[in-house]
């Protein structure tokens, strides 16, 4: 593995518009987003449990077509979803997603069609308490943050438990609400620790290996991280949800980059201002810059 000591992050673009939850081309809370067998993005929406029709899954490309949607309302039926918080594909395309509400996974095709489930509210092995983040590996085994049992729990592709790791503390390899996950190349497991203020690093066997952000040290402090994500040269990005920033580490966990954010309106966004002058004339007189505080 090469360690860098840079990366350069450009911002792009932007995609999306608020849409209420239930009429077509936008989003509403949206808490994940993950990349398709043919490279569209989905993008999961939390919603408002009051608007009962709520678009659940929306789909679109880089060029901002939106294409399509699956998943309407609230509910624990099947293919239905309460408090979605993330998902992942598989080796076989199949795109899982986690609900902290109901405890449990659900699988579906890249269309949407419902293809299974599994999961149960406890404490046992293969049982849920808030299962959060989500991740498989070059194999198609499944790992899930386990948040409020404070573990990571392993699975085949269809939903066998495997094995499980982790306990409530501070010390390497316990969590506190372990929420995001994501893995590298080699298959090795990064946990977004959230309440800890850390990510932890494990191979696939759950032992640990490294501990990333120090939290007496400014520039490499994580403040409730959320998600993290490894690009193939090993760096580490870190959604540094309190802080407000994205923070990039390489591989020897070394700050090598961090963002503050940037925004332009989205084409949807510009559609919509050209339709609704006054709420164009709103905007524009609107502090759109506040000050954000230095952490």
């Amino acid at each position: 593995m090469v360690i860098t000591n840079t990366v350069s992050i450009r911002y792009l673009k932007t995609i999306g518009i608020v849409n209420n939850g239930f009429n077509g081309r936008g989003f509403a809370n949206p808490y994940d987003v993950a990349i398709g067998p043919e490279g569209n993005i989905f993008v999961l929406n939390r919603c408002d449990p009051a608007r009962r029709n709520a678009i659940r899954v929306g789909v679109c490309n880089l060029d901002e077509e939106y294409l399509y949607e699956f998943g309407y309302g609230f509910g624990d039926g099947d293919g239905q979803m309460m408090l979605p918080v993330a998902m992942a594909f598989d080796a076989k395309g199949r795109l899982l997603v986690t609900d902290e509400h109901t405890n449990r996974i659900t699988i579906y095709s890249d269309e949407g069609e419902v293809l299974g489930k599994w999961g149960y509210k406890g404490e046992s092995e293969g049982e849920f308490n808030g299962p959060a983040g989500i991740g498989t590996d070059s194999s198609g085994t499944v790992y899930i943050c386990d948040q409020r049992n404070h573990r990571i729990q392993k699975y085949t592709a269809d939903g066998i438990f495997l094995s499980q790791w982790g306990s409530r503390g501070t010390e390497a390899g316990e969590f506190n609400l372990p929420w995001g996950l994501g893995l590298d190349a080699e298959d090795n497991v990064y946990v977004a620790d959230w309440r800890n203020d850390r990510v932890q690093k494990f191979d696939s066997n759950g032992h640990h290996l490294k501990t990333i952000g120090d939290s007496t040290v400014k520039k490499e402090q994580l403040i409730r991280p959320s998600a993290v994500s490894i690009d193939e040269n090993g760096n580490i990005y870190v959604a540094d949800w309190g802080n407000e920033r994205l923070q990039v580490f390489n591989s020897e966990g070394e700050v090598i980059a961090s963002l503050r954010g940037e925004a332009t309106l989205s084409d949807w966004a510009k559609d919509f201002f050209e339709s609704n002058p006054d709420e164009m004339e709103t905007r524009e007189i609107s502090d759109l810059n506040p000050d954000v505080p230095d952490h």
